[in-house]
């Protein structure tokens, strides 16, 4: 059912998803350029081009029909033609991302049948799966799926094709860990438990009496190097993994450890470095989370972290839970010998019924996240990739990770007689509902419930399956105002709102946008797909997976 673009079709690919991209976000005014005529809905392109469009996407009332050849380079002019001068940096900044983006795509293309060799046509066996490889297994092939919305995801700014092959998550490497020695007043927090004596890394046995090792990834040790107080070791110890994040590296089945990268992705402004402030902020998040327990729920152990006061040194171990743990980023991904993960899990562990596992999902998403928002005024940034499924004995039960995205009101938490964290980043605290909701909508609903849901089943019934766990998950708050707030703004809603991911990552800059915070910046709105599901979503959903 899902599947990459085909042979030659990378360029018409991409140019679609960044044309539709802009569309959705109404950037420089483009869709005021749609016109309509007996020969039915397009785009009027500044060149005079006329691009057809069609309804059916789950985020946008039209898209690129699929039959459109597109040049990326027709697309990248328009976009020039309709910016503001203002917007000069950031539009020539989107454009080399789109061509890293193609550049990207084209070399996953040529590796696919190496890397999925590497992973092998099948699940090898079960006690296989629970280690590492079969963590890593799942981890690689969700990088294989696009991100639902943000076009040029496969670009990580600034990366040769040799440092991709070599780290990036699709590609499923093997790297050696760095590491460098941190003068001990300036680091916060001990080494990790897994650093190595300083000798094993080269370094000599009696900076151990006044430094700290710090793990480093090997993409960031050209920044590291030019801190002057630093000292990069110069041979690498302990092999590690990457994750989907690709900046988060698998150390072992139980542990996961988190370092900054000198890239940015899903837009220029999104660094992947790490400010000091959001290590500490995570685990206050985490804390908070764990006085709201739920039996379906596990929260992944971010205690452990260390910090140099530099945003190029720091670490985070992730300590996982028992079970096999699936990314949910990884249900619609294809698998080596055909399918999709999805149907994988639910062989093994639903008597091969997707549906049964889906609707398992769903129900644990929504019942977390609704009691969340009801009450306790809380909204997590818990898409796709910082969620997973744990299987094992038992129900599935659901992992979620990376706090640090949290928005929570300090009113519903005294009313509920709990502490209000004392964040770094006053941005993780809002007494306004609509800003809450606005989370919940973007990614608990579109990217967590739709986007997965919809890519592994016919367009009727996934709408059918994420209607009715939401509305037996608000069903239980009953009038609470935060329910009927929340289902207005859902399964009552005319329009759902959306986040405008291309115009504030990078092509516009914060100053221009007014948005605090880059990753929550709305303004676009999409059809309602709980009410009137889309028809065609299942081609465009394979249109839009690698």
């Amino acid at each position: 059912m899902i599947g990459g673009p085909a042979a030659g079709g990378r360029e018409p690919y991409l140019a679609a998803r960044v044309l539709d991209a802009l569309l959705r976000e109404n950037y420089g005014g483009l869709a005021g350029r749609v016109t309509r005529s007996r020969d039915g809905v397009a785009l009027l392109l500044p060149g005079g081009r006329r691009v057809r469009l069609t309804p059916g996407s789950l985020f946008q009332d039209f898209v690129v029909a699929p039959e459109e050849a597109l040049r990326l380079e027709e697309v990248l002019r328009t976009l020039r033609e309709i910016s503001a001068p203002a917007d000069a940096a950031g539009v020539e900044a989107f454009v080399q991302e789109c061509h890293e983006a193609l550049r990207a795509l084209d070399l996953h293309d040529a590796r696919r049948d190496e890397v999925f060799a590497r992973l092998g046509q099948g699940l090898p066996a079960a006690a296989r799966s629970l280690g590492r490889s079969g963590t890593v297994r799942y981890e690689a092939l969700a990088a294989s799926v696009d991100h639902p919305v943000y076009p040029t995801a496969r670009c990580r700014a600034g990366l040769s094709d040799e440092e991709l092959t070599a780290y990036a998550p699709e590609f499923a490497p093997v790297f050696g860990l760095r590491w460098a020695a941190v003068p001990g007043e300036r680091a916060a927090g001990a080494a990790p438990p897994f650093a190595p004596e300083f000798p094993v890394v080269g370094l000599a046995r009696k900076l151990a009496g006044t430094h700290v090792l710090f793990p480093v990834h090997p993409l960031t040790v050209p920044a590291v190097e030019e801190i002057p107080w630093a000292v990069m070791a110069p041979e690498p110890h302990l092999e590690v993994r990457p994750t989907l994040s690709m900046r988060t590296v698998v150390v072992d089945r139980d542990t996961h450890l988190k370092l900054p990268l000198a890239t940015s992705t899903l837009g220029l402004r999104n660094r992947r470095s790490i400010k000091p402030d959001t290590l500490a902020d995570g685990a206050r998040a985490e804390r908070l989370l764990r006085e709201m327990p739920d039996p379906g729920v596990l929260l992944a152990d971010e205690q452990t972290y260390g910090h140099a006061g530099h945003e190029y040194l720091g670490w985070l171990v992730r300590r996982l839970p028992a079970g096999e743990i699936v990314p949910v980023a990884a249900l619609t991904a294809p698998l080596p010998g055909g399918g999709l993960v999805v149907e994988e899990l639910a062989g093994r562990w639903y008597g091969g019924d997707v549906t049964r596992l889906l609707t398992e999902y769903l129900r644990l998403l929504f019942g977390f996240h609704v009691r969340l928002f009801v009450r306790y005024g809380t909204a997590l940034e818990t898409h796709q990739q910082n969620l997973s499924l744990v299987l094992g004995d038992g129900p599935a039960r659901l992992l979620i990770k990376d706090n640090d995205g949290l928005l929570a009101s300090p009113d519903r938490l005294r009313a509920a007689r709990l502490a209000v964290p004392d964040f770094a980043d006053r941005r993780m605290l809002t007494d306004d509902p609509h800003a809450l909701a606005d989370v919940f909508v973007t990614i608990t609903l579109h990217l967590a419930a739709a986007a997965v849901t919809f890519g592994a089943l016919p367009s009727p019934q996934a709408a059918r399956l994420v209607r009715d766990a939401l509305r037996e998950a608000l069903a239980e708050h009953g009038d609470d105002p935060m329910a009927r707030l929340l289902r207005a703004r859902t399964l009552d809603a005319a329009r759902l709102v959306g986040k405008s991911m291309v115009t504030a990552g990078t092509l516009v800059d914060k100053a221009r946008t007014g948005a605090r915070d880059v990753n929550k910046f709305y303004g676009t709105s999409g059809p309602n797909y709980l009410r009137q599901p889309p028809q065609a979503i299942q081609t465009l959903i394979m249109r839009r997976t690698r």
